[in-house]
């Protein structure tokens, strides 16, 4: 079984994009931290790690593609090694460890995110779910749609969550973080169908763009960081 459907001539960029992806997601939660540590609001510590999670997925995806895509003597040997010991009878258990920890993180972030406007925050509906996200990560090894189905759920319920709070709250950064998610559940949507390879690379393409609004935000946060409204709350 295929485990990523990246086109060779786009292994290079497929790397990268998970690189920047990575980078704007962390860099996102620094500054969600740093937002709390002057506000204290939850929401946006809550924001900035589902973030991380998700960041932290994107690198387990960069690390098992770079054994993936590129020969790598040491992974070899430690496959090798494992074998040996007949611990596993194939290295694929690297890939499917990774990839794992991608959707599995992923799915949680997301989930993470989605239930932040919400006041039914039980713990036990919480670990309950996280449950579900966990089944949903392990059988979309076989089934990789299924991933991409329930990320794309997801995103449409964050999207339908900060909707309704920019129509209450009309705050313009509000609007583009909405844009960012359409962009990223648009992508989901176009992996469904990532057996085709240009498909594959259009959804990598725009889910990069998502992130690239992302990062403008932040830039933007952070540029009028210091301006205040007349009544002294920063903008």
């Amino acid at each position: 079984m295929k485990i990523v459907f990246t086109p060779d001539w786009f292994l290079n960029n497929d790397i990268l994009i998970g690189v920047v992806s990575f980078m704007v997601l962390f860099l996102f939660f620094l500054f969600a931290v740093k937002s709390y540590t002057l506000n204290k609001k939850k929401s946006i510590l809550y924001l900035g790690i589902g973030f991380l999670l998700i960041a932290l997925g994107e690198l387990s995806t960069i690390l098992t593609k770079l054994i993936l895509y590129y020969d790598s003597g040491i992974i070899q040997e430690i496959g090798q090694a494992v074998i040996t010991s007949q611990i596993v009878n194939t290295v694929d258990i690297f890939y499917y460890v990774g990839f794992f920890f991608n959707r599995f993180l992923t799915l949680l972030g997301l989930y993470l995110i989605y239930m932040i406007p919400s006041s039914r925050k039980r713990s036990i509906d919480f670990f309950f779910k996280t449950y579900l996200i966990f089944i949903v990560a392990l059988l979309s090894h076989n089934l990789y749609y299924f991933y991409h189905l329930t990320a794309l759920i997801l995103l449409v319920l964050i999207i339908n969550n900060y909707y309704k709070v920019y129509r209450k709250e009309k705050i313009i950064n509000t609007k583009i973080l909405i844009a960012a998610f359409s962009l990223l559940a648009i992508s989901q949507a176009i992996f469904l169908f990532s057996k085709l390879n240009y498909l594959y690379v259009t959804a990598q393409s725009i889910q990069l763009v998502s992130y690239i609004i992302l990062f403008a935000l932040i830039i933007k946060i952070l540029k009028n960081g210091k301006k205040t409204k007349q009544d002294g709350h920063n903008a």
